[in-house]
């Protein structure tokens, strides 16, 4: 049984008020796989990706336990390609290129070995192509769950509802949330959102943490203070990544188990923003990941006593 991640592998050109890169390797799944290598394997990788992506990177991927037999290879064509500036609050950022490429025809058919798959991760890509995944699976994964973003709300909403309401855990960021809902208020937010059939709903607020919906229950974590962010491309997908990454290696998915997930997750987002690109992720040892985590533990604990 294993884990399966499903989205893109690209090249990104970025540009922080912290420095400048014109090509780096990026993608959904990319930095998913990375941060969820750290808790489970196999992972069972579905993309797509153009002859230009480096054979290196996939020979790393597979080095660390990542099955690249779903990733289609199109020898011809280019990968995608997405370019960047960050402004100073490192929150909001102008897109200036995005070139879909060889993604632009991603039709993903599964590979017969990934019919076993336990847990399904699903990044952000066209709902069309999320739903179809889902609809391949002989056997439907013990949790599966989904990202996206607002721009499938804008040109797709119909199949993002559809796709929406197949998954056990969504995942959206708090402006997206407030969009796809129509509620300001990201509590109404949630209960209208979890009504289209998701039973748990993450909220990501960034540089703010990141907040847990079940029902009536609410887990909130913060994100950790630091001296230094880099570059935050990539840590959404990170933080789900060592998300599904800790669910997957424990097989539990209770509510809460779900909150430990949630800072498992935000501790390897505050490591990846702390390079270019996935280039931390790639370097990290098991104790860095342990001390992080239980950065997180001390920020979140505490005791306090109430004198009448």
């Amino acid at each position: 049984m294993s884990l399966m991640i499903v989205g893109s592998m690209a090249f990104d050109a970025l540009e922080t008020p912290f420095g400048k890169v014109d090509r780096i390797i990026g993608g959904s799944a990319t930095y998913a796989a990375w941060a969820a290598s750290n808790f489970t394997q196999p992972i069972k990788q579905v993309s797509i990706v153009g002859g230009d992506f480096p054979q290196d990177e996939m020979d790393a991927l597979t080095a660390r336990g990542v099955d690249m037999e779903g990733v289609e290879v199109v020898k011809d064509g280019k990968s995608f390609f997405w370019s960047g500036r960050y402004h100073m609050d490192m929150n909001t950022r102008d897109t200036l290129v995005t070139e879909l490429n060889v993604l632009g025809q991603f039709n993903p058919q599964l590979p017969a070995s990934y019919q076993d798959c336990e847990f399904l991760m699903l990044g952000n890509l066209a709902p069309a192509v999320q739903i179809s995944v889902i609809n391949q699976l002989q056997k439907r994964p013990k949790l599966i769950i989904m990202d996206t973003m607002n721009f499938w709300m804008e040109i797709a909403l119909d199949e993002l509802k559809q796709a929406i309401s197949m998954v056990d855990v969504l995942m959206v960021n708090d402006s997206e949330a407030r969009q796809l809902s129509g509620e300001f208020s990201l509590v109404k937010a949630a209960k209208k959102i979890q009504a289209m059939g998701p039973k748990f709903l993450i909220i990501k607020k960034g540089e703010h943490g990141a907040l847990l919906f079940h029902g009536k229950q609410v887990f909130f974590a913060p994100a950790l203070p630091l001296e230094e962010v880099f570059d935050p491309t990539g840590a959404g997908d990170t933080f789900a990544g060592g998300f599904i990454g800790h669910i997957s290696r424990t097989k539990d998915i209770s509510f809460e188990n779900m909150k430990t997930g949630i800072i498992v997750g935000s501790a390897m987002a505050s490591f990846c923003v702390e390079k270019f690109g996935p280039n931390r992720l790639k370097e990290l040892k098991q104790e860095e990941i342990d001390a992080r985590i239980d950065e997180f533990v001390e920020l979140v604990n505490f005791d306090i006593s109430i004198i009448s």
